[in-house]
This record gives structure tokens, C-alpha cells and sequence, in this order.
């Protein structure tokens, strides 16, 4: 049997939040079930996921700094500041395994100051627009990709 494969699972600010949205954009899933609904996922494709949060890009960029030497795959979905931070871009551009840009709702169907992402373009993919199956399907595509570069 092989090792499960170590995912980083990165959410930014405000998503600590999701479900409790009274105009229901991000979904009625808490973010605690969201969480447990991930790792059982990441059990399934043979991936040891560790996710987090944080309010705070600094807390971001050193934890996907931290990932060169941990996480074979990388999914972030840096909710507000996919949009601002350069500082995320140059961190996940440092990342050598692959990347999944995830987003709750659909971006592109949203203001249009979020149809554009600095995280998009350190991204192996994104997944956006689909909810909590989205967060599945990342995990599942990073699995997959890392898996397919080890054989």
C-alpha cells in the first residue's frame, strides 16, 4: 500500500463564514462541515489533506512557504485576496507540485473586479462556481496529478 498523499487545503479570509451567508452565495455548508466533508473525501482518493484558514495573507504565504517541504499538491481558495494579493501569487509560484484555485460561487458571473485572480496564474486548474463538490474535485484532481507524476 502506498503513503496517502500529503494536500494542503488553504482558505482565506471570511471563509470561516461559510453558511452563515444571509444572501446564500457561498452556500448553506458550514465551514466545520465543510472541513470533515473534505478530509473524508481525501480519505477515499488515498490523500492525507491538511486544511486550513486564516483571515490573514501573511498566515498564507508562510503557510504555502511551508509547503515546499510538506504537501505534494496544493488547493487554496484565497477567497478575497485571490484578487489583491501578489504576495500569494509569488508564494505559490515558489510551490512545485501541482495547484487547484478553488472558488465557492462562480467568479466570472459575479463583479467584475473578481473576474480577475492573481492566484490563476500560479494555477495548475480551477474549480469554481460548484460549492463543496468543487473543494471534492480538487482534491481529486490533485491526487490524480500527483499521482500520475510519480509513475
Amino acid at each position: 500500500m502506498t503513503a496517502p498523499i500529503p494536500i494542503l487545503f488553504l482558505n482565506g479570509p471570511n471563509a470561516n463564514l461559510y453558511g452563515l451567508d444571509p444572501h446564500g452565495t457561498y452556500g448553506t455548508e458550514g465551514f466545520p462541515a465543510l472541513k470533515a466533508r473534505c478530509e473524508r473525501h481525501a480519505e477515499t482518493v488515498g490523500a492525507a489533506l491538511d486544511f486550513r484558514q486564516s483571515n490573514h495573507e501573511g498566515v498564507l504565504v508562510d503557510w504555502i512557504q511551508e509547503a515546499r517541504g510538506t504537501a505534494a499538491g496544493l488547493a487554496i481558495n484565497a477567497a478575497g485576496l485571490t484578487y489583491t494579493s501578489v504576495a500569494i501569487l509569488d508564494a505559490l509560484q515558489a510551490f512545485s507540485g501541482p495547484i487547484v484555485e478553488v472558488h465557492m460561487s462562480n467568479i466570472w458571473k459575479r463583479e467584475p473586479f473578481r473576474h480577475h485572480s492573481y492566484v490563476s496564474r500560479a494555477a495548475t486548474g480551477v474549480v469554481a462556481g460548484l460549492g463543496g463538490l468543487g473543494y471534492e474535485l480538487a482534491i481529486t484532481a490533485l491526487a490524480t496529478r500527483v499521482r500520475e507524476a510519480r509513475a
